[in-house]
């Protein structure tokens, strides 16, 4: 009998935003895995979880995927968590999964434990019309990022993405400086559910003027109007 492997969404920033069912899988699962064993132990310990953890992360090996499925393999039921969100979404969590499709196929399953989720946390609270959107991850550092944000000025959907407290405002810089409608409307969120929790709201340059004026510190999500 093949073990199940949960994906597990976790709080974003506020402790109490945990689903009572997210609580029952991790304490009744046989292993937990997560990016950082650190960051999960303290999150696993307020909920009173004591469970053998395991790193899974971009930069495990093939030999550790190996170890997982074979634990898998066994009937371990698996959870599967990452630092904050949703586990797969801008997150290296979907390279487990697609390898225990691989080799497990139909046998196995997987099955989604929903909760937080940055991008459409800032969804919902920025006002523009989100029936449709695309979700774009973090810009690229360095090479094709002038293509990036040009993409990202000429989609006709709501349009959402994560950047770094490190370069926020280099961004937004550049975003602005691409962009022929200077009244586009666009919300940079920054701490989400933490306690300096703040959302930025105008035009671009507004946003840059106000975000200027206050501490560079934390994640920020930003979603950008859709082009008229």
């Amino acid at each position: 009998m093949i073990g199940n492997l949960y994906i597990v969404a976790t709080p974003i920033g506020n402790l109490g935003d945990i689903g009572f069912r997210a609580v029952e899988i991790l304490k009744s699962a046989d292993m937990i895995l997560c990016e950082d064993t650190r960051v999960a132990k303290k999150m696993l310990a307020r909920f009173d979880i004591q469970k053998p953890l395991e790193s899974c992360h971009q930069h495990s090996t093939l030999q550790k995927t190996d170890y997982i499925l074979g634990l898998l393999g066994e009937g371990k039921n698996l959870a599967l968590v990452s630092d904050a969100g949703t586990p797969g979404i801008c997150d290296p969590g979907n390279q487990l999964v697609c390898a225990a499709v691989e080799k497990f196929v139909d046998e196995i399953k997987i099955i989604p434990v929903p909760g937080a989720n940055a991008a459409v946390a800032a969804l919902s609270v920025c006002g523009f019309c989100a029936d449709k959107f695309v979700f774009l991850g973090f810009p690229p550092a360095k090479n094709k990022r002038k293509k990036y944000f040009q993409d990202l000025l000429s989609c006709e959907y709501t349009a959402v993405f994560y950047e770094s407290n490190f370069r926020i405002l280099k961004t937004l810089a550049e975003i602005n400086e691409l962009n022929p409608d200077k009244s586009r409307q666009i919300i940079v969120c920054r701490e989400l559910t933490k306690k300096f929790e703040t959302i930025y709201r105008g035009t671009i340059a507004q946003v840059i003027a106000k975000i200027k004026k206050t501490p560079l510190k934390g994640e920020f999500v930003i979603v950008l109007e859709a082009k008229e």
